[in-house]
């Protein structure tokens, strides 16, 4: 299973996200890094994979698209969230895959060729219609999406552990390649991803407060056996 650093962008920095309130990021506090500048950081945690949301990007009050060029020499894939509302708003850069996400783009998912899906939800449901996630994750064949995130908005920076049971609800409503996102907080949690047949794991708080080896992000996948 992949390992993705998530890495929240903010006025030029790197901050700590917790349950998508925007408004109330702070700069990130890491055990790993003692700088927020994103080369910085990036230089010191050294992950293999980024996933990046680009905060200005997504509330229309600028971007880091000059910040992202210089992260994806410095790693191997970045999954980039940049509030993408149509095709359009797409950020084709080497090593970049760019997310779609159904909080943004509800309403244009269907002229996407290609990127990655990112399944939004809050209290259990996929955001804006609060549809049941396995009902959802069941009718995205008709997508043209190479890979989809499950991101659970209210679980990110909270830590608050994972369900065995949804999780496996999940995976069995589709097929093609599924990532994790929010709530992870430890070993444990990774290895429930991982034999629920998970394909990658997007995970930052746990890294940057010890619970989770910074070794697994830089070598970028977990198994649960290893």
């Amino acid at each position: 299973m992949d390992l993705y650093l998530a890495t929240d962008l903010k006025s030029g920095q790197v901050v700590h996200g917790k349950s998508g309130m925007r408004d109330y990021y702070v700069p990130v506090n890491s055990m790993h890094a003692d700088t927020t500048e994103p080369a910085g950081f990036i230089e010191q945690i050294r992950p293999r994979f980024l996933y990046i949301a680009d905060l200005d990007r997504i509330c229309k009050t600028g971007d880091h698209d000059a910040i992202i060029t210089v992260l994806a020499q410095k790693t191997e894939r970045i999954l980039l969230d940049r509030g993408c509302r149509g095709p359009d708003d797409m950020l084709y850069i080497d090593k970049v895959s760019n997310i779609v996400g159904t909080e943004t783009a509800a309403d244009t998912l269907e002229q996407f060729t290609g990127g990655v899906l990112s399944v939004d939800m809050k209290n259990g449901l996929v955001i804006p219609w609060n549809t049941d996630p396995v009902l959802f994750l069941s009718s995205c064949k008709r997508y043209r999406f190479e890979t989809i995130i499950l991101l659970d908005i209210g679980g990110v920076g909270t830590g608050h552990g994972l369900n065995k049971e949804r999780l496996i609800e999940f995976r069995s409503a589709y097929a093609g390649p599924l990532l994790w996102g929010g709530g992870v907080s430890s070993e444990a949690d990774l290895a429930l991803l991982d034999n629920a047949g998970f394909d990658g794991a997007i995970i930052a708080t746990a890294v940057h407060n010890g619970n989770i080896p910074v070794e697994y992000i830089r070598r970028g996948t977990f198994c649960s056996s290893q």
